[in-house]
């Protein structure tokens, strides 16, 4: 007995040695990719400055960060288009679509951008109130301070579009009179008794959810993560580039990029929002987009919410076009930015020719 807990030790020892070099060497190869990422030029296109940039105020008095983007030839734009972001994400995520829709003639845009509270440069929230209702009521009080007139594009991605469901489940007459256009990119309507359907990295299901709430609580321990992230930088840069994208030859600038916007969100803020995605079930509100064109956008490489979530969605929209793009992971619209701004631009065009029907 005694030589078998000696033998055991020593298996258990040696196997985190070997995790621990291994570890070291990772975390210094990564190390070495990003040290790249500052001494190379990168091919990213400049972040087009806002042509008006303001706070929206919530219905409970949380600062929302906005910004507007005009047509670049100084046209008039035949639609407003709104651009919904992530989880632990900003507005920088859609630098791609921000300078392509900026460029567009056919048609012309005016784009709106924000950051979800707690999030990017919005004001931080009460953990009560971080919730997917939540979060369409913010994007209500978007629409009606930057989009009181005319029509209406929104464009969501992950977080983004269940934001897009929960104000659609609240407010669907706005899908029937002004919101002509909606595209989820990356999404789900939920997971929740819905056989057949894997379920997300992010579901409740996922053990690892709990614990990290119930740390989130504990005032050191949170801190103590938010160091530790800091500490283990670089693996938390490579854990981001695998679970992100899904080619490993990613451009490093666009991890980088990925990376900032995580690593400006607290561990306390990641936490907040845990339970909202096993929460969230909003096949139903689909039914008020039914009015409204249609894209749905997924990808065969996304780890954190496979493309059978897009295929979900789009089978109770009428009028949906579903887009699975090879290759790519959960960060599509960075890592195959030309062929998701092919189809945005598609969708918009259909929206111009099409009045909303009332």
């Amino acid at each position: 007995m005694r030589l078998a807990r000696w033998l055991a030790g020593g298996l258990l020892g040696t196997a985190a040695a070997t995790a621990l070099v291994a570890g070291r060497a990772y975390h210094n190869r990564m190390g070495k990719v990003r040290r790249s990422v500052a001494e190379l030029p990168d091919d990213l296109p400049d972040l087009l400055p806002p042509d008006r940039e303001y706070t929206v105020t919530a219905d409970d008095g949380v600062a929302l960060s906005v910004e507007e983007v005009d047509p670049i030839d100084g046209g008039a734009p035949e639609l407003t288009v709104i651009l919904v972001h992530g989880y632990t994400l900003d507005r920088r995520s859609w630098l791609y679509q921000r300078h392509e829709l900026a460029h567009s003639t056919a048609p012309r845009v005016r784009q709106v951008l924000y950051d979800l509270r707690s999030h990017g440069r919005s004001g931080h929230s009460p953990r009560h109130a971080c919730t997917i209702e939540q979060l369409g009521r913010d994007l209500h009080a978007v629409i009606r301070t930057a989009a009181p007139e005319g029509r209406v594009v929104l464009v969501g991605h992950s977080l983004g579009g269940m934001t897009i469901m929960a104000l659609a489940e609240d407010n669907a007459e706005l899908f029937a009179d002004r919101i002509c256009g909606v595209a989820f990119l990356n999404t789900s309507a939920g997971d929740i008794g819905r056989s057949g359907l894997p379920k997300p990295l992010l579901s409740r299901r996922n053990p690892i959810m709990p614990v990290a709430g119930v740390l989130s609580r504990w005032e050191p321990s949170a801190r103590a993560v938010d160091r530790g992230r800091e500490v283990c930088r670089n693996l938390v840069w490579g854990l981001t580039r695998e679970l992100a994208f899904g080619d490993e030859a990613i451009d490093p600038a666009l991890v980088e990029l990925m990376y900032t916007m995580i690593r400006a969100t607290s561990f306390e803020v990641m936490t907040d929002f845990l339970a909202v995605f096993g929460a969230h079930n909003r096949y139903s509100a689909l039914v008020g987009l039914q009015f409204a064109k249609a894209l749905v956008l997924g990808s065969d490489g996304d780890r954190l919410i496979q493309f059978q979530h897009s295929e979900a969605i789009a089978a109770l929209l009428p009028d949906a076009e579903l887009v699975q793009v090879q290759g790519s992971g959960h960060m599509t619209m960075l890592e195959q930015p030309k062929r998701v701004n092919e189809h945005l631009l598609d969708l918009l065009a259909r929206c111009t020719g099409a009045l909303p029907r009332r």
